[in-house]
């Protein structure tokens, strides 16, 4: 599984980014886990507002930590 945060590095990137290591790793599935910093990349994707995620290819979220339990369904599909 693809995962990419969209974001220029704030609070909320990084959190985002740990969270969705800490899921994957508690639920024992295998990701790969990149970040995407530039701006004109994330426009890119249509995202406005970060963090923003995306899963092999598709935007799941933009904009705001998600919750754990969003993070957990992404990963089960």
């Amino acid at each position: 599984m693809d995962v990419k945060v969209l974001g220029s590095g704030c609070a909320n990137c990084r959190n985002t980014i740990a969270l969705i290591e800490q899921v994957a790793r508690y639920k024992g599935v295998a990701i790969t886990l990149g970040k995407v910093q530039e701006m004109r990349d994330i426009v890119g994707y249509g995202v406005m507002r970060t963090p923003g995620v995306v899963i092999d290819g598709k935007v799941v979220h933009a904009g705001g930590v998600p919750t754990r339990e969003r993070v957990e369904s992404w990963l089960m599909a």
